[in-house]
């Protein structure tokens, strides 16, 4: 497995990685926000369109399926034609398609531009691991990486606020007026802050070059383990999504308001998870820290398992610790497991990134609608619990079977 990493076309300034983490957080968190900012003026639009919760529902659903399949294109188009243009035009793609939902008068044109505006918002999400690759070796990228995934946990807990605050004090096409000057600025500082850091020897050539790598990507059993590693074992986050508000809501009959106030424990442990990734992957490994992340899923579902089996009516402090470290094994292996993907051929970097986030967001959305659907037969916890456990074991089982991590060679005898 390839894990050298070719030199930038244009080497950084002493001061550029700064600088440039800076930029991919907030560039990465322009996907997770724009899907957010919306959900709090969800009856307000359903109002002022005269239409059904369904159809509205549409803005949400159908924005996270183009988030998910826009990362297909995104990828191989970074690679072909390099990581500056790809994300100027995709930045610009966001605020322009925020301009025309700001301006829609129908809940079809409104959908349609949500949709469109997901084909952009994507872009941070990979052609920031992709620019990472480009820089560093495969440990030191999962260590940035995991800087950088703190944009996804944190961006989702602000944008309802933002969105909630917009949508009260001037209606809901406030919150696609703040996407489209975020995505505008942002553009802006694209243009001036971000060099072409494609290797110089990796341009392609064509449709078919690009059929080509994503052939051998798929055909290579360690990227295939770490990207199933990366979906599996962040489904167990995505499962809560669709089983947990329900769970804590409807079974326990708590607030809304106490369900979001006990999920920051969750959203906390995965931010302490990326710290960890980010201070250890490079002294001990992507795969060591794989390891020990989704050991920490297991033993969260395993806590998980028996808190639902001692407690069966017990409230929310029965299920929030177990997903503190189940978060937070999340925030340890996720980076490592995306490093190693697009470690595994680094000339295909934007490729690979692609395809890890297409299929963490698919596996993550069937998790999450599977979730909903069999927590709302269930009186208790224990089926979330028992989905969390087989989750983290999956993960850990594609790890074991598929990467086969290197052992170093014994030393010589005397």
């Amino acid at each position: 497995m390839d894990t050298q990493t070719p030199k930038p076309s244009q080497a950084p300034e002493p001061d550029f990685p700064l600088r440039l983490l800076a930029l991919l957080m907030v560039m990465t968190s322009i996907g997770p926000l724009t899907l957010n900012i919306l959900i709090p003026a969800v009856p307000n639009i359903v109002v002022t369109m005269a239409t059904d919760p369904a159809t509205v529902q549409l803005t949400l659903s159908l924005y996270l399926l183009g988030l998910a399949v826009s990362q297909l294109a995104l990828g191989p188009l970074s690679d072909r034609f390099g990581r500056r243009p790809v994300a100027l035009v995709g930045l610009a793609i966001t605020a322009l398609a925020s301009v025309a939902a700001l301006a829609a008068s129908t809940i079809g044109g409104l959908i349609t531009a949500r949709v469109v505006q997901a084909l952009g918002a994507s872009t941070g999400l990979v052609i920031g691991r992709a620019v990472i690759r480009d820089l560093y070796d495969r440990d030191r990228a999962a260590s940035m990486i995991g800087w950088v995934a703190t944009a996804m946990v944190v961006a989702p807990m602000i944008a309802p606020l933002i969105g909630g605050i917009l949508d009260t004090a001037f209606g809901w096409e406030a919150t696609f007026a703040f996407v489209a000057l975020m995505s505008a600025a942002v553009l802006i500082w694209t243009f001036f802050a971000l060099p072409e850091t494609r290797p110089a020897h990796v341009g392609g050539g064509g449709v078919r070059h690009l059929a080509h790598e994503t052939r051998a990507l798929l055909g290579s059993g360690p990227f295939v383990g770490y990207v199933l590693v990366a979906a599996i074992g962040t489904a167990t986050f995505f499962a809560f999504l669709g089983g947990g508000p329900h769970l804590v809501i409807s079974i326990m009959g708590r607030s809304s308001a106490e369900y979001g106030a006990w999920f920051i424990m969750s959203a906390f442990g995965y931010m302490v998870g990326n710290f960890v990734a980010a201070q250890l992957s490079p002294r001990f490994g992507v795969d060591a820290m794989i390891r020990a992340g989704v050991g920490f899923q297991i033993f969260g579902g395993v806590l998980s398992i028996l808190l639902a089996v001692l407690f069966p009516h017990g409230g929310p402090e029965t299920v929030f610790p177990p997903q503190f470290f189940l978060s937070f094994g999340n925030g340890v292996f996720l980076p490592n497991a995306i490093a190693g993907a697009i470690s595994v051929r680094p000339q295909a970097a934007g490729t690979a990134s692609g395809l890890i986030g297409f299929t963490q967001m698919g596996t993550g959305a069937a998790a999450a609608q599977a979730m909903g659907i069999v927590i709302e037969h269930s009186s208790t916890a224990q089926p979330l619990a028992w989905t969390m456990l087989v989750l983290a074991v999956g993960a850990m089982l594609a790890f074991v079977l598929l990467v086969r991590p290197q052992r170093p060679p014994d030393p010589p005898q005397s």
